[in-house]
């Protein structure tokens, strides 16, 4: 008969994402995993089979605690308000001081050896699902007349979702917050009227 868990998975996701987000997937080791944790081995193998597994419930952990941002983002009124949403609303989680900076999305893969080259794929892969939301987004705001038929809703999700890795990674570089939502106010200068 099994054990019945003696842990809050949410609680042990939560420490194990701060580690990958610190070390990457390929940086971050069994022993610090189970450290962060404090979960032995077995305990952890029996639940997500693998290192991989974990890294699997990580993301999608990341993804729940996320989605009110999303779903408060998408909301907004307009096209440019979603693009707002999203930026400066990056920028506070990007700096929040109770956990790493930046964006674990970009900074758990920005490479892997040759054992784990799926990995960045995997990160790139739900990196995009975002775009492809934000691109939905900026279809339906033409439609709707908020943004001009010509415009490239596509190319303006891509290019809000480059502002937002941009500023991803000047976040965990260290960027304030007061740099990045100027950075933001920059970008959005090049929206379409």
């Amino acid at each position: 008969m099994a054990r019945p868990r003696t842990f809050d998975e949410g609680e042990i996701l939560d420490r194990a994402m701060d580690v990958f987000w610190c070390c990457g997937y390929d940086g971050a080791s069994m022993a610090e995993l189970t450290k962060a944790m404090d979960v032995n081995a077995p305990s952890i193998y029996a639940v997500f089979g693998n290192k991989r597994g974990l890294f699997d419930a990580v993301l999608n952990r990341y993804r729940q605690r996320r989605a009110a941002h999303k779903r408060w983002m998408l909301a907004g009124a307009t096209a440019r308000e979603v693009a707002e949403r999203m930026l400066f609303g990056a920028v506070e989680w990007l700096t929040d001081p109770t956990e790493p900076r930046g964006c674990l999305l970009i900074q758990a893969g920005l490479s892997a050896g040759p054992d784990n080259d799926d990995i960045p794929q995997e990160l790139a892969r739900r990196r995009k699902a975002l775009e492809l939301v934000l691109r939905k987004r900026f279809e339906q705001a033409k439609i709707e007349g908020d943004l001009p038929p010509d415009a490239d809703s596509g190319a303006l999700a891509r290019y809000v979702h480059a502002i937002f890795s941009g500023i991803g990674v000047l976040a965990a570089a260290g960027a304030s917050a007061n740099e990045l939502n100027e950075t933001v106010e920059r970008a959005l200068l090049a929206w379409p009227t």
